[in-house]
């Protein structure tokens, strides 16, 4: 399934509002680096209960402990390229889509093996 890629009207709004919630979260939970990636905040060192699975983006704000490389940054911009199309009705969508990662539209468009889901080999959770 095709994700939709022209943004929901005012989802602009819902984006920025998004951000900033991410960025205050991570800014008071944070215990490491706070880096600028491209356009996504990148905030390190957070409590694993603090974000879903290996981080969580929100908004343009990937919230984790130490799960940053290359290829999950280049998942998380996907993301955030997400939400910035769909506003404050990502978290619904993307529930309604599912907790498995092969079969959640949002994570299978934003790459299984960039977000560490699968292997070349196959599939790791």
């Amino acid at each position: 399934m095709e994700l939709r890629t022209r943004p929901y009207p005012f989802a602009w709004l819902g984006y920025a509002y998004a951000t900033t919630v991410g960025f205050v979260w991570g800014a008071l939970l944070s215990r490491g680096e706070i880096e600028k990636h491209g356009r996504l905040w990148v905030f390190r060192g957070m409590p694993s209960w603090a974000f879903g699975r290996g981080g969580s983006c929100v908004g343009a704000c990937y919230l984790t402990d130490q799960n940053v490389t290359p290829a999950v940054l280049a998942h998380e911009e996907i993301h955030r390229q997400q939400w910035r199309t769909f506003g404050l009705a990502m978290p619904l969508l993307y529930w309604l889509s599912g907790r498995n990662p092969h079969t959640n539209v949002f994570e299978v468009n934003a790459g299984l093996e960039q977000g560490g889901y699968t292997t070349k080999k196959g599939t790791v959770s």
